[in-house]
This record gives structure tokens, sequence and C-alpha cells, in this order.
């Protein structure tokens, strides 16, 4: 597996279920690390073959202007599908990060694991299943 990552990207958002959260923006630190099979442009050396992380960092620059979440969990979520379904990703590990949310501690925060599902990748499931087990 390939991973393509974008490690500590930071912004600020209104996310949050406490009052004092929903007014300001508060700061957010985001860990994406997409999984592919094996990434053709690693033969290629094109970009059109992999997930262009640039590309990931803008959409996650977008969606802190305009989701109207609450919760980290569907946030991370938000950005699983993202990565997922927009980027082709086959895995994807979302780490959210509310850095010092509380004064006794450095940070709060969820992460999440998703996987692309046989729906997402077409085919039928013994497709998927058989899928480089018998040479072509």
């Amino acid at each position: 597996m390939d991973l393509i990552f974008v490690q500590g990207f930071e912004g600020q958002t209104i996310i949050g279920i406490d009052p004092c959260e929903l007014d300001q923006p508060q700061p957010l630190r985001i860990d994406v690390t997409a999984g592919l099979p094996r990434s053709v442009a690693c033969s290629t050396d094109q970009i059109g073959d992999t997930i262009h992380y640039g590309q990931i960092r803008e959409g996650l620059r977008e969606l802190m202007q305009t989701h109207r979440l609450q919760l980290l969990e569907a946030f991370a979520e938000r950005i699983a599908s993202m990565v997922l379904d927009d980027f082709g990703a086959h895995w994807v590990r979302v780490v959210v990060v509310k850095p010092k949310k509380f004064e006794d501690v450095d940070a709060v925060g969820v992460a999440i694991e998703r996987r692309r599902s046989v729906a997402r990748q077409g085919g039928s499931l013994l497709d998927w299943m058989g899928h480089g087990m018998v040479p072509s």
C-alpha cells in the first residue's frame, strides 16, 4: 500500500457543542493519510496517476469554511468521504485535533479509518475478493 499524506494541516473553524465554541472560530489540526494499493505514479512519474496532496489541502481549506457540523467525528467522516470519493483512495486515516481545548491537556480529538466499499469501487463482491489473486 502506498501512502500519501497531509500532516499538520492547521486552520480555524466554528465547531463544537459548547456555547463558547459556537461564536468564534477555533484552531483545528488535521492529519490525513490516504492509501492506494500501488500508485501508478511510481512508474509513470505523472501526478494524474496518484492522489495530489495539494488538492487534498485545498479540499480541507474549503471544508473548514463551508461545513456546518458540530462534532469532530462528523467532520472527520466528511474528510474521509472526500478522500475516498473525490480522490479515489482505497483507505484513509483522518485525525482531527482541537489543540488546547482544555487548559490541563495538550489536545483532544478523534481518529478514524475508512476503507473503500465494494459499491464505491464498482464491480461485484467476487471481483473484489479475487482482485490480484489470479494473474491476467
